[in-house]
């Protein structure tokens, strides 16, 4: 909306809306704009949770230093999602079709959070929607996202392969957009699910994920950058820099809540949402494959959760304490220390975090 303001430009004493062209000064802005509209409606949203008493449920298998977590307000995804959607629209180009379907799959995946949520609020249990029709939401949602760029945009179906330059082969559109771009979505928001086991991890890593993509939506986006580094270039893309530097912003904001002590939890409706959001800018922008770097953590908390299921079915012997992952470290504590060693456990997360994202943008020149 304020992209606009630009028009005004040809009024001589206002020239310096031409400030609004620029996608850089958008995106910090995009981004201010969402941490102050979480900072702004987060204590009220909790106050409104806990007013409504939606809490959150523990499962019983679940590590015990868990148990004094039962009954903090969850459900708070639903504040990034709505300060990330709410900032976009302000600050982005509106017509550009990216932009609206990128907020489209964040806020489809984040409706099917919602349901889950509201059931296990509702059934006072830790039990929403089954698997089976989780997935089957997630898929329909990804399908849906990948018709959209078919139809509604001048998407590529070419492959970006990290570190080979030339080698990009380029597959037919249903294979492309109806399997292999659903299976990214869908395995990254439920990626994202997964690590949001301790309070302020999964948030606290979407921050840096989140930054990660502004970096690379942004040299997507610009032409000379794009074509010097080797990376697939498509004007429309340089608005999804404005979605990502919003996702920034939002995350900071709902890490101020959710650090530990956690005041509020996000829920399925924020996880589910946002994993959805970052899979589908890393479809959007060529990056499927360096996804799995970008976003390390969370494919090392899905990957960890795999390697228990396989073995255990196959050799009916664990890898792990317990996953995902994190759990496995907490369990390496007594109890009685677990719940201390938390917030170290979630640094010492955020910080390999930070090395996933150094490393992925390193690979920028590596083609």
């Amino acid at each position: 909306m304020f992209y606009y303001l630009r028009l005004l430009q040809s009024v001589d004493s206002l020239g310096f809306m031409r400030v609004f062209e620029q996608v850089t000064f958008r995106s910090a802005w995009a981004a201010i704009t969402a941490l102050v509209l979480s900072l702004i409606f987060g204590p009220r949203m909790i106050s409104k949770l806990r007013q409504f008493q939606i809490g959150q449920q523990i499962r019983e298998e679940g590590p015990r230093s868990h148990e004094s977590k039962r009954g903090t307000p969850t459900m708070g995804g639903v504040l990034v999602l709505l300060s990330v959607a709410i900032s976009t629209l302000l600050w982005s180009d509106l017509s550009v079709a990216y932009v609206w379907i990128v907020v489209g799959a964040t806020l489809a995946y984040g409706a099917i959070g919602f349901w889950d949520d509201f059931l296990k609020v509702r059934r006072r249990h830790n039990l929403g929607l089954t698997g089976r029709q989780k997935l089957a939401l997630q898929f329909l949602a990804a399908f849906g996202f990948g018709l959209s760029l078919k139809f509604f945009t001048t998407y590529s179906t070419k492959l970006s392969v990290p570190f080979f330059k030339s080698f990009e082969p380029e597959i037919a559109w249903p294979i492309y957009l109806l399997m292999f771009a659903p299976i990214v979505v869908v395995g990254f928001s439920n990626a994202v699910n997964l690590t949001d086991g301790l309070d302020g991890l999964a948030i606290s890593v979407t921050v840096v994920t989140a930054a990660a993509l502004t970096g690379f939506t942004y040299v997507s986006g610009h032409a000379r950058l794009a074509d010097y580094l080797g990376l697939a270039h498509n004007p429309g893309i340089s608005e999804l820099t404005i979605f990502c530097a919003a996702l920034t912003g939002a995350s900071l904001g709902f890490l101020w809540f959710n650090a530990p002590p956690a005041e509020v939890f996000m829920g399925d409706v924020g996880a589910l949402g946002i994993g959805g959001a970052i899979g589908a800018v890393a479809v959007m922008i060529k990056q499927e494959f360096l996804l799995v770097m970008i976003g390390g953590v969370f494919v090392l908390e899905a990957v960890s959760v795999i390697l228990q299921v396989a073995s255990f079915k196959l050799f009916h012997r664990r890898i792990f304490k317990m996953t995902p992952i994190h759990h496995h470290f907490e369990l390496l504590y007594p109890p009685e220390l677990s719940r201390r060693m938390e917030p170290k456990l979630v640094f010492r997360f955020l910080i390999i975090a930070i090395l996933f994202a150094l490393l992925s943008l390193s690979t920028l020149k590596l083609r």
